[in-house]
């Protein structure tokens, strides 16, 4: 699942510096974030520590910001800090587990996502918490509705083929499985978010650079 995760956020991201007239790098985009969110998901779950966790997304969301602003020419705040709100939201609402506190740290959560610029906003939140409290079939039928929801408000066209991603984790978990064979070590997963960011950005520049010669 790492290894598809970062395959095609780079797919994605090299569509968006490279071929911005191109939509089909953006389809095979759209995988990504689903399976960054799982990944929250489970390693919520497993985590010794939510503070270190917590930490270890800070400095990937501060490293990153400069990086996918050049890279992507991002005007938001990055997917890491977009994942903060939403490990925070989920560590919050174990601690206080009242049905109106649960309700309340939902709803302050979505204010933040909507009042600051995180990239991909309440739609995060909404698909962490389905991933979070649904179980399979539920699963894939609320990320469906999801995508249905935000193409009507937001326009969100493209987002609709994010939905591969949850058939793969529900229908398909075995193939996820079999991509995690191939080990990748958490230095390359945790960094990866901001050096490709900074490889791209680099590439661009060059030919850019190339271009004007």
């Amino acid at each position: 699942m790492q290894l598809l995760a970062m395959l095609t956020m780079l797919i994605d991201h090299m569509g968006i510096a490279f071929f911005p007239d191109d939509e089909s790098w953006r389809y095979v985009g759209r995988i990504a974030f689903p399976l960054y969110a799982y990944a929250l998901v489970i390693g919520y779950r497993r985590t010794r520590s939510v503070p270190r966790y917590l930490m270890r997304l800070t400095v990937v969301a501060l490293v990153s910001q400069l990086p996918y602003q050049w890279a992507v020419g991002g005007d938001d705040i990055n997917v890491a800090g977009t994942l903060i709100v939403c490990l925070l939201a989920l560590w919050l609402a174990d601690r206080f587990k009242h049905p109106l506190a649960v309700i309340a740290i939902g709803a302050a959560a979505s204010v933040l996502l909507v009042l600051l610029p995180f990239n991909y906003g309440v739609y995060a939140l909404l698909l962490v918490y389905i991933y979070r409290y649904t179980r399979d079939h539920t699963t894939a039928a609320l990320h469906f509705l999801l995508n249905l929801v935000f193409m009507a408000l937001a326009d969100w066209v493209i987002q609709i083929f994010s939905i591969f991603s949850t058939f793969l984790i529900v229908y398909a978990p075995y193939v996820l499985h079999k991509i995690d064979k191939l080990p990748i070590p958490r230095m390359v997963w945790r960094t990866f978010y901001p050096a490709h960011l900074v490889l791209i950005g680099l590439a661009a520049y060059a030919l850019y650079e190339a271009a004007a010669l």
